[in-house]
């Protein structure tokens, strides 16, 4: 395998096992270095930079929502630069949107596009994340996913695979990932449990625990233009197993 991808974890993931000063050191125990924030840790930047960096971590990169691009870009950008964080990540619509038509989907490629000629000029990457949604056909048995990076265009905007996701939506994240070579940023990495088990935690497994072929995959995600592999579990019932879980493994696997 060719040189290893940094290893981040969403801190979404760890939104349960306490509250943030937690959050962070059960990433660091478990042996992580880079963390990927979510929007609300952007608004204090400077308070959660210093909480980073007392635990000899640095943050990778950060979710946000459409209205914080939207209405706080200027804040947004000193936030990143408060924090080193050159990846944004616009991560979901509302639950209202995502049934919408091509027309939607298209106008959200065109907008994402243009924010990240913006964000761009400011050595700022800006990606959108998937889910499974965005795989239903819209128009001519083309997906919202595929509508919304053709009317993105030439921009820069990128794409976080979460492969995961993929697989929920009944699609082969290879042939994805080879289409969007040079789109691709990063990835969240996290499984799947085999049908009918850990029920509790939604279907999810610990990454290097389920079904999926992470050596393949990981292999893919990093020719296809991953700067990071970010761990990432939805819904686990013990933060703190499946941070250590997911840095061992990724940390052997040589991701």
């Amino acid at each position: 395998m060719n040189q290893a991808l940094p290893i981040s974890i969403q801190i979404y993931s760890l939104r349960n096992a306490g509250e943030l000063d937690r959050q962070f050191d059960i990433a660091a125990q478990a042996g992580f270095r880079q963390v990927e924030l979510i929007g609300s840790l952007l608004e204090n930047a400077a308070d959660t930079r210093n909480k980073l960096q007392a635990r000899g971590l640095s943050a990778s990169s950060s979710h946000l929502s459409m209205a914080m691009l939207r209405e706080r870009l200027h804040e947004v950008s000193a936030a990143c630069e408060t924090l080193g964080i050159t990846q944004l990540v616009m991560p979901a619509v509302p639950p209202a949107e995502r049934n919408s038509d091509a027309a939607y989907w298209r106008a959200l490629g065109n907008e994402l596009g243009s924010l990240a000629h913006r964000l761009a000029a400011q050595g700022i990457a800006l990606a959108y994340h998937n889910h499974d949604w965005e795989l239903r056909a819209r128009e001519n048995g083309a997906t919202a996913l595929e509508l919304l990076f053709e009317s993105a265009g030439a921009s820069p905007l990128g794409w976080q695979v979460d492969v995961a996701w993929l697989v929920r939506g009944g699609a082969d994240p290879l042939p994805w990932l080879r289409r969007y070579t040079g789109r691709v940023v990063s990835a969240h990495a996290k499984d799947l449990a085999p049908a009918g088990e850990k029920l509790d935690e939604d279907g999810w497994a610990d990454v290097g625990h389920g079904v999926m072929d992470w050596p393949t995959l990981a292999a893919a995600c990093r020719e296809a233009g991953a700067r990071f592999l970010a761990a990432e579990h939805d819904n686990p019932s013990d933060g703190e197993r499946f941070a250590r879980n997911a840095f061992a493994y990724l940390h052997q696997l040589g991701a």
